[in-house]
């Protein structure tokens, strides 16, 4: 690995404990302020904050499992972690580089609540299409997968462009 890319992996890893500490210091706000208390009403009809301490997934998917859960995250974080290591540092791959660091921000502040609480701090609801309350990690993650879902229908990249993944001697890929 190259100075360059070392460099941009330090990035990810920067904005994965920037929009950590977001995550972590919006759910203490809803513990001051929200747990006990009534939902506080910002947009009539529209947008509350309530608090809510989700032991499941989304939607309250898979309630009390908190084993399968630190196990995925552990899996998922090295995973991100393997390929942010050795994506290249080139413009084209930016994008990734930045989607990377932000899951692993929404990974580990889910995780950190789960390990530390045995629940995660959920607060914002919207409740003009009564969706099921969630939080800034969650927000991270439904924001990325949607993201990466539009690159992969609509983006130009190709399976040659992910050879830096494969195991073994590293893959040349374009700058």
């Amino acid at each position: 690995m190259n100075f360059r890319n070392k460099g941009m992996f330090l990035l990810d890893l920067c904005i994965a404990f920037a929009g950590l500490w977001l995550d972590q210091f919006t759910k203490g706000l809803a513990v001051t302020h929200l747990k006990g208390a009534p939902a506080i009403v910002l947009i009539p009809g529209v947008l509350e904050l309530r608090y809510l301490e989700n032991r499941g997934a989304a939607f309250g998917f898979l309630q009390n499992q908190k084993a399968f859960f630190v196990i995925m995250t552990c899996l998922v974080l090295a995973l991100l972690l393997y390929a942010l290591w050795r994506m290249p540092a080139s413009p084209r791959y930016r994008l990734f580089h930045m989607m990377g660091g932000v899951l692993i921000a929404g990974a580990l502040g889910n995780f950190l609540d789960r390990l530390r609480l045995d629940y995660v701090v959920d607060f914002i609801y919207i409740s003009l299409i009564d969706f099921p309350v969630f939080n800034v990690a969650d927000m991270y993650i439904s924001g990325i997968c949607a993201l990466g879902l539009v690159i992969v229908f609509f983006g130009h990249m190709e399976e040659k462009d992910f050879a830096f993944l494969l195991p073994g001697k590293k893959k040349q890929v374009e700058e």
